[in-house]
């Protein structure tokens, strides 16, 4: 094998591996998800990191050595969303931004893709908040479910379809 017939093999292989590992991250079984809660519950610090599980009827929250439990009764609306973060940050990215013409300002370009998990909830004197978590690709959607299967409510369906369709053509608008 050439030189050149051995580099279109690894690229190959590197275009292939690159197509199955999103999807393959995506499909995650429910179960304890490495979460970020960046701010919301109560006696938890803005951005600390753990596990998000749902168990029992409740939402999970252990960080660091406490744990925090929100009831699936008490959670008034569960919402997911897609977002991307900066690949670089912390000193590193900042740092970057000093470089000579404008080279930091690329690596504010390498964004990873993330997911959004917002919980509106009542506490036990029924005073409303909220929290939102952050977490891999793929497995807000999985929590939501577990959370509305065990008494969770929301707003959002999910379903794309408009809320108000037409039965009439434009043309038949016109006339």
């Amino acid at each position: 094998m050439t030189l050149r017939g051995a580099t279109v093999l690894v690229g190959v292989a590197s275009l292939l591996a690159g197509l199955v590992i999103p999807v393959a991250n995506a499909q995650q079984a429910s179960g304890p998800v490495k979460a970020v809660q960046l701010t919301g519950l109560a006696g938890v610090k803005d951005n600390a990191k753990g596990t998000l599980s749902v168990e029992n009827g409740q939402l999970h929250f252990v960080h660091g050595k406490a744990s925090t439990d929100v009831s699936a009764a008490s959670i008034q609306d569960v919402v997911t969303s897609a977002d991307s973060q900066r690949a670089v940050g912390g000193t590193l990215g900042m740092m970057s931004m000093a470089a000579p013409y404008g080279g930091g300002r690329v690596l504010s370009l390498f964004r990873t893709k993330i997911d959004t998990l917002t919980v509106q909830y009542r506490d036990a004197d029924g005073g409303l908040h909220g929290a939102i978590f952050t977490m891999p690709v793929g497995t807000a959607d999985v929590i939501k479910k577990e959370l509305v299967a065990q008494g969770a409510h929301t707003t959002a369906t999910g379903d794309s379809t408009p809320a108000a369709t037409s039965s009439t053509s434009p043309k038949e608008q016109k006339q």
